[in-house]
Protein backbone atom coordinates (compact mmCIF):
# COMPACT_ATOMS: atom_id res chain seq x y z
CA UNK A 1 0.00 0.00 0.00
CA UNK A 2 1.77 3.28 -1.07
CA UNK A 3 1.76 6.08 1.86
CA UNK A 4 1.92 9.61 1.37
CA UNK A 5 4.46 11.71 3.68
CA UNK A 6 5.38 14.82 3.99
CA UNK A 7 8.97 15.83 4.47
CA UNK A 8 10.52 19.51 4.68
CA UNK A 9 13.07 20.79 2.47
CA UNK A 10 14.93 22.91 4.92
CA UNK A 11 14.78 20.61 8.27
CA UNK A 12 14.34 17.03 6.92
CA UNK A 13 12.74 14.56 9.79
CA UNK A 14 15.01 11.89 9.96
CA UNK A 15 11.98 9.61 11.34
CA UNK A 16 10.25 10.67 7.78
CA UNK A 17 13.70 10.02 6.01
CA UNK A 18 14.31 6.83 7.48
CA UNK A 19 11.08 5.33 6.89
CA UNK A 20 11.53 6.63 3.18
CA UNK A 21 14.93 4.48 2.96
CA UNK A 22 13.49 1.27 4.64
CA UNK A 23 10.96 1.16 1.36
CA UNK A 24 13.64 1.81 -0.86
CA UNK A 25 15.92 -0.69 1.01
CA UNK A 26 12.96 -3.39 0.41
CA UNK A 27 13.14 -2.90 -3.51
CA UNK A 28 10.50 -0.09 -2.92
CA UNK A 29 9.91 3.09 -5.89
CA UNK A 30 9.40 6.22 -4.44
CA UNK A 31 8.36 9.88 -5.96
CA UNK A 32 10.29 12.88 -5.14
CA UNK A 33 11.03 16.26 -5.00
CA UNK A 34 14.02 17.54 -6.64
CA UNK A 35 15.45 21.22 -7.21
CA UNK A 36 13.72 20.36 -10.84
CA UNK A 37 10.50 18.19 -11.31
CA UNK A 38 9.62 15.19 -9.09
CA UNK A 39 10.75 11.95 -10.35
CA UNK A 40 10.63 8.28 -9.70
CA UNK A 41 13.37 6.62 -7.93
CA UNK A 42 14.79 3.05 -6.64
CA UNK A 43 17.94 1.44 -5.08
CA UNK A 44 20.73 1.44 -7.52
CA UNK A 45 21.50 -1.47 -6.08
CA UNK A 46 18.07 -3.33 -6.63
CA UNK A 47 17.57 -5.14 -9.88
CA UNK A 48 14.07 -5.74 -8.99
CA UNK A 49 13.40 -2.18 -8.27
CA UNK A 50 14.96 -1.14 -11.41
CA UNK A 51 13.36 -3.61 -13.18
CA UNK A 52 10.16 -2.46 -11.98
CA UNK A 53 10.28 1.19 -12.53
CA UNK A 54 10.76 0.36 -16.33
CA UNK A 55 7.93 -1.61 -16.31
CA UNK A 56 6.33 1.52 -15.35
CA UNK A 57 7.56 3.19 -18.38
CA UNK A 58 6.61 0.37 -20.39
CA UNK A 59 10.25 -0.20 -21.44
CA UNK A 60 12.91 -3.18 -20.77
CA UNK A 61 15.49 -2.43 -18.52
CA UNK A 62 17.77 -2.08 -21.41
CA UNK A 63 15.85 1.15 -22.72
CA UNK A 64 14.87 2.82 -19.73
CA UNK A 65 16.64 6.69 -19.48
CA UNK A 66 17.96 6.84 -15.70
CA UNK A 67 20.50 8.84 -13.67
CA UNK A 68 22.65 8.35 -10.58
CA UNK A 69 21.48 10.98 -7.99
CA UNK A 70 24.36 11.26 -5.59
CA UNK A 71 25.17 13.36 -2.47
CA UNK A 72 28.70 14.92 -3.71
CA UNK A 73 31.19 14.37 -6.32
CA UNK A 74 33.09 11.62 -3.98
CA UNK A 75 29.51 9.81 -4.13
CA UNK A 76 30.12 9.47 -7.90
CA UNK A 77 33.42 8.47 -8.57
CA UNK A 78 33.60 5.05 -8.25
CA UNK A 79 30.61 4.75 -11.00
CA UNK A 80 31.58 7.40 -13.79
CA UNK A 81 35.42 7.61 -15.69
CA UNK A 82 36.56 10.74 -16.67
CA UNK A 83 36.09 13.11 -13.31
CA UNK A 84 39.94 14.08 -14.00
CA UNK A 85 40.94 17.89 -15.55
CA UNK A 86 38.49 19.58 -17.73
CA UNK A 87 35.45 17.26 -16.15
CA UNK A 88 35.86 17.53 -13.07
CA UNK A 89 36.17 21.79 -13.07
CA UNK A 90 32.78 21.61 -14.73
CA UNK A 91 31.09 19.30 -12.38
CA UNK A 92 32.52 21.75 -9.12
CA UNK A 93 31.39 24.19 -10.86
CA UNK A 94 27.66 23.26 -11.79
CA UNK A 95 27.26 20.81 -9.00
CA UNK A 96 24.83 20.90 -6.96
CA UNK A 97 22.59 22.10 -9.25
CA UNK A 98 19.86 21.59 -11.40
CA UNK A 99 22.49 19.79 -14.24
CA UNK A 100 22.40 15.97 -15.57
CA UNK A 101 26.04 15.41 -16.90
CA UNK A 102 26.60 12.10 -19.02
CA UNK A 103 29.78 9.98 -18.37
CA UNK A 104 31.41 6.87 -19.16
CA UNK A 105 30.22 4.30 -16.51
CA UNK A 106 32.98 2.60 -14.59
CA UNK A 107 33.47 -1.08 -14.33
CA UNK A 108 32.32 -1.02 -10.30
CA UNK A 109 28.69 0.04 -11.26
CA UNK A 110 26.40 -2.64 -10.14
CA UNK A 111 26.31 -6.09 -12.47
CA UNK A 112 22.99 -5.67 -13.26
CA UNK A 113 23.95 -2.26 -15.14
CA UNK A 114 27.61 -3.86 -16.79
CA UNK A 115 25.49 -3.15 -20.24
CA UNK A 116 25.55 0.75 -19.63
CA UNK A 117 28.42 2.63 -21.14
CA UNK A 118 27.15 5.82 -20.74
CA UNK A 119 25.40 7.02 -17.58
CA UNK A 120 24.00 10.42 -16.58
CA UNK A 121 24.79 11.66 -12.94
CA UNK A 122 22.75 14.17 -10.64
CA UNK A 123 23.72 16.16 -7.58
CA UNK A 124 20.69 17.81 -7.13
CA UNK A 125 20.66 20.96 -4.57
CA UNK A 126 17.89 19.77 -2.42
CA UNK A 127 18.46 18.59 0.94
CA UNK A 128 16.00 15.81 0.93
CA UNK A 129 17.66 14.03 -1.33
CA UNK A 130 20.93 14.25 -0.44
CA UNK A 131 20.01 13.20 2.50
CA UNK A 132 17.98 10.02 1.27
CA UNK A 133 21.54 9.20 -0.66
CA UNK A 134 23.07 9.39 2.44
CA UNK A 135 20.70 7.32 4.43
CA UNK A 136 20.76 4.57 1.73
CA UNK A 137 24.78 4.43 1.85
CA UNK A 138 24.73 4.26 -2.70
CA UNK A 139 23.11 6.55 -5.19
CA UNK A 140 19.20 6.27 -6.18
CA UNK A 141 18.46 5.17 -10.04
CA UNK A 142 15.93 8.39 -10.94
CA UNK A 143 13.91 8.70 -14.51
CA UNK A 144 10.75 11.56 -15.02
CA UNK A 145 7.47 10.85 -14.61
CA UNK A 146 5.13 9.43 -17.29
CA UNK A 147 2.31 12.19 -18.43
CA UNK A 148 -0.64 11.08 -20.08
CA UNK A 149 -1.61 14.53 -20.67
CA UNK A 150 -1.05 18.20 -20.72
CA UNK A 151 -2.03 18.63 -16.99
CA UNK A 152 1.32 20.34 -15.66
CA UNK A 153 0.27 20.08 -11.97
CA UNK A 154 1.24 16.72 -12.38
CA UNK A 155 4.48 17.73 -11.89
CA UNK A 156 4.33 20.23 -9.76
CA UNK A 157 1.13 19.42 -7.09
CA UNK A 158 2.50 16.44 -4.84
CA UNK A 159 -1.29 15.47 -3.49
CA UNK A 160 -1.89 15.61 -7.52
CA UNK A 161 1.19 13.16 -7.89
CA UNK A 162 0.17 10.81 -5.08
CA UNK A 163 -3.43 10.57 -6.78
CA UNK A 164 -2.07 9.73 -10.15
CA UNK A 165 0.86 6.74 -9.15
CA UNK A 166 -0.60 5.82 -5.42
CA UNK A 167 -1.30 2.27 -6.95
CA UNK A 168 1.93 2.01 -8.66
CA UNK A 169 4.69 2.91 -6.57
CA UNK A 170 5.27 2.81 -2.75
CA UNK A 171 5.63 6.19 -1.86
CA UNK A 172 5.29 9.82 -2.58
CA UNK A 173 7.54 12.34 -0.90
CA UNK A 174 5.55 15.72 -0.30
CA UNK A 175 7.99 18.43 -0.27
CA UNK A 176 6.34 21.14 -1.49
CA UNK A 177 5.37 22.13 -5.18
CA UNK A 178 8.19 21.46 -7.86
CA UNK A 179 8.80 22.83 -10.63
CA UNK A 180 7.87 21.76 -14.03
CA UNK A 181 11.37 22.40 -15.91
CA UNK A 182 13.59 19.99 -16.31
CA UNK A 183 17.51 19.79 -15.62
CA UNK A 184 19.67 20.99 -18.16
CA UNK A 185 21.46 18.05 -19.67
CA UNK A 186 25.57 17.94 -21.00
CA UNK A 187 27.30 15.14 -22.50
CA UNK A 188 30.46 15.06 -21.37
CA UNK A 189 31.68 11.84 -22.92
CA UNK A 190 33.30 13.27 -25.63
CA UNK A 191 36.30 16.16 -26.21
CA UNK A 192 34.20 18.73 -25.60
CA UNK A 193 30.69 19.49 -23.47
CA UNK A 194 28.03 19.55 -25.84
CA UNK A 195 24.39 20.77 -23.98
CA UNK A 196 21.78 18.00 -25.28
CA UNK A 197 19.20 19.78 -23.69
CA UNK A 198 18.58 22.79 -22.00
CA UNK A 199 16.65 23.06 -18.78
CA UNK A 200 17.05 24.59 -15.53
CA UNK A 201 20.54 26.04 -14.74
CA UNK A 202 23.07 28.64 -16.31
CA UNK A 203 24.37 27.11 -19.86
CA UNK A 204 26.07 29.91 -21.17
CA UNK A 205 29.64 27.21 -20.65
CA UNK A 206 27.82 24.71 -23.20
CA UNK A 207 26.62 27.42 -25.71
Amino acid sequence: MSFFIKIYDKNPSQKALDKVVEVLKKGGIVIYPTDTVYGMCCDIMSSKALNRMAKLKNLKLQKTTFSLICSDLSDLSQYVKQLEGKNFRILKKHLPGPFTFILNGSSKLPKHLKYRKQIGIRIPDHSIDNALVEALGNPLASTSLLHEDEILEYRTDPELIFERWKNQVDCVIDGGYGKNTPSSIVDLTAAEAVLIRKGLGDTSDFA
